[in-house]
């Protein structure tokens, strides 16, 4: 598909990522508006940028969804690619963290990694419907593939994406085939979520190119750097997948 002349509404859109996003699209020609919790994040990318507006919201608040999508179409007057890319990560041992903070944390995301994306999705499903051409993008992780120790629940949600966008892709094949559904697996990243873990993380804006290149070929699955090794060893051997990512 095209990537340039679209509306386009970004989650988490503010930092890491979905801000390296932001820019290149923008920079294509796209109307973009993008979501965050932090207002001065945001105010500070609308200054710096200028053409794009922003909707200031908790991913995590139960109707969140359906306040964005009609803020959206008031701002926008349409919509025509949804990238989820909002997402929280929180590293912890089941066996020695408290059961009430286990709780919280898991709670907040598995809203904020998930069920958010499910319910934006549908809120948008109807608007992307109109157009004639048109895509949502889930911005998954290699850890959908194989997990790590330490972050359990967000694995999990991952691998719950990866899920998700294969069966909303059918669904869409079916019924809506103008409408695409991609999925952008990165590894490791060098972002404000990342900060303190792991080693030769991979820049932002490498994603972006990565999602941009696969988009504009209709490539669905869009495995970013050295997720693509890590898709091959885990076809040829799932136990040695999960040794290079067990302890990551």
């Amino acid at each position: 598909m095209k990537t340039t002349g679209h509306k386009i509404l970004i989650t988490g859109g503010s930092s890491g990522i979905g801000l390296s996003i932001t820019r290149k699209l923008l920079a294509l020609g796209n109307d973009i508006i993008i979501t965050g919790r932090n207002l001065q994040k945001l105010e500070a990318v609308k200054e710096e940028l200028g053409r794009i507006d922003f909707i200031c919201c908790d991913m995590a608040e139960p109707n969140a969804h359906l306040e964005i999508s009609n803020q959206v179409i008031e701002k926008l007057g349409s919509l025509s690619i949804l990238i989820n890319n909002a997402g929280i990560q929180e590293n912890n041992s089941f066996l020695d963290t408290p059961i009430e903070q286990i709780a919280k944390w898991s709670r907040q995301e598995i809203e904020i990694n998930l069920t958010s994306v499910i319910n934006l999705a549908a809120a948008c499903l109807p608007h992307l419907r109109q157009m004639n051409s048109a895509a949502i993008v889930n911005i998954s992780s290699g850890l959908a593939i194989t997990p790590k120790s330490s972050a359990p629940v967000y694995c999990a949600t991952k691998a719950a994406i990866h899920s998700f966008s294969q069966a909303l892709r059918y669904q869409c094949e079916d019924q809506t085939p103008h409408i695409n559904i991609f999925e952008v697996l990165p590894p490791l990243v060098d972002t404000a979520m990342t900060e303190g873990r792991g080693k030769n993380k991979l820049c932002p804006d490498d994603v972006a190119d990565t999602l941009i290149k696969g988009l504009e070929k209709d490539t669905f699955d869009i495995n970013v750097s050295k997720v693509k090794l890590l898709r091959i060893i885990q076809r040829l051997s799932p136990r040695i997948a999960a040794n290079i990512l067990r302890n990551s």
